[in-house]
């Protein structure tokens, strides 16, 4: 079986997981309201997705 022969430590660990950061969501702004939403989602203030009504909002 393959067994590591040796502990890998905290800080080896911790540069292998360097790139793994949380990055900032990226919002783009719908073309039917205006108001900023999701990359690829419904956007929750109108409800349209690609110019069409997708989803019937409550008033």
């Amino acid at each position: 079986m393959a067994v590591p022969k040796k502990k890998v430590t905290r800080s080896r660990a911790g540069k292998r997981r360097g790139g793994k950061g949380i990055s900032a969501a990226n919002f783009s702004k719908c073309p039917h309201c205006g108001q900023p939403k999701l990359s690829h989602r419904v956007c929750p203030n109108c409800g349209y997705y690609r110019g069409e009504p997708v989803v019937q909002l409550k008033e």
